[in-house]
């Protein structure tokens, strides 16, 4: 099955892709403000939309409704919250996506696990990396190689940032997971091991089957395939399913998952995996529900914003995003990577799916 027959037309493809492009940037952007897991909790973002009476969540998060909330907010809030988004903010879960794309046009889909480590020491600054990452860079920069740069003094290897980093190997293999979760390991590997590594293998599966799959509880399960049924991250991702399943309210939901993924901390794979399914799950394919639940459900809120964004927009297509999320954004993207700061929207999708016209 080529490229485009998996996705109908070749239309079809192009406006998936840009809808991951864009959900990927509106979802980050709305979890932008709140990205501070132990900060804001699911309760208090509740709290702070209920002042803001921005319940249902429908848009971008409001301004801050009192002084003491704009303190907590992340810096960034004042140029991603409803009314001033004048183009994307600059965010490691967007650099990511546009350095994984600049990588593929580079050395092709045959690429090393050691190429990505150059590219980042070539394109990414430093001090825009974080946890496992700047781990990973530092180590690759004092000259060690994969795979000890993921595991030498670094104590967030099962944290979110490989999963952040898989989305173009899911826009580059429509209708293929195993093969979006083959690349996402390759590069998965060099910053990160077990639950942190299946974690982009699951998300690069997931997009990659959103654009064939008719629902996405049909895309998850497909995702579930590409790794190993006995690990925490898939029997996480399982008992989600399966509460949604039982008919379980998303409130209730989260609070049950909380209380089994407590102790891993805000930024580790396994609860953020948790809170983004079931925002897939209870979002049903409404795309502005998909991105409001899963910011709603607290911890890593940008990344799985993002994510959330990323599948909700490949399985709807560019053209079904509200013009809330999208107008603002002004087809801009602000980026640390070296070369692609104030890149379009348009020209990423574009090149994306030169990409993925290849490999049909």
């Amino acid at each position: 099955m080529t490229a485009t027959t998996a996705v109908g037309t070749e239309s079809g493809l192009a406006n998936r892709i840009l809808g991951g492009w864009l959900g990927r940037i509106a979802g980050n952007m709305l979890g932008k403000p709140v990205e501070q897991g132990e900060v804001w909790t699911r309760a208090r973002i509740d709290r702070y939309l209920r002042r803001a009476d921005a319940l249902p969540l429908t848009d971008y998060l409001p301004e801050p409704p009192s002084e003491s909330e704009a303190r907590d907010l992340r810096p960034e809030w004042r140029a991603c919250v409803r009314g001033r988004v004048r183009g994307s903010c600059r965010d490691d879960d967007v650099d990511y996506a546009v350095l994984g794309l600049h990588l593929l046009e580079t050395h092709g889909f045959g690429f090393s696990t050691e190429q990505v480590g150059d590219l980042w020491l070539l394109r990414l600054p430093y001090l825009q990396t974080f946890t496992a990452e700047r781990v990973a860079y530092r180590n690759l920069a004092n000259g060690l190689r994969p795979p000890l740069t993921a595991t030498y003094e670094n104590p967030y290897q099962e944290w979110i940032g490989a999963l952040i980093r898989a989305d173009v190997h899911g826009w580059t293999s429509p209708g293929a997971p195993r093969r979006a979760a083959s690349l996402a390991r390759r590069d998965a590997v060099l910053s990160h091991t077990g639950n942190g590594v299946y974690g982009a293998m699951w998300a690069a599966a997931l997009i990659s089957a959103a654009f064939t799959a008719p629902t996405v509880r049909h895309a998850l399960e497909e995702a579930l395939g590409v790794i190993p049924a006995g690990s925490r991250l898939a029997r996480t991702v399982r008992r989600v399913a399966a509460l949604h399943g039982a008919g379980l309210a998303w409130e209730e939901t989260l609070t049950t998952l909380e209380e089994e993924t407590a102790g891993l901390g805000w930024i580790h794979t396994v609860p953020n995996a948790a809170v983004l399914t079931a925002g897939l799950l209870y979002g049903d394919g409404d795309f502005t529900r998909t991105i409001a639940l899963t910011v709603r459900g607290g911890l890593d809120t940008d990344s799985n914003g993002a994510t959330a964004g990323s599948v909700a927009g490949v399985m709807c297509g560019a053209p079904a995003i509200p013009a809330r999320w999208t107008d603002p954004l002004r087809d801009t993207v602000r980026s640390a990577v070296f070369g692609f700061d104030g890149v379009r929207v348009s020209e990423l999708a574009e090149r994306t799916l030169r990409l993925a016209r290849a490999e049909s």
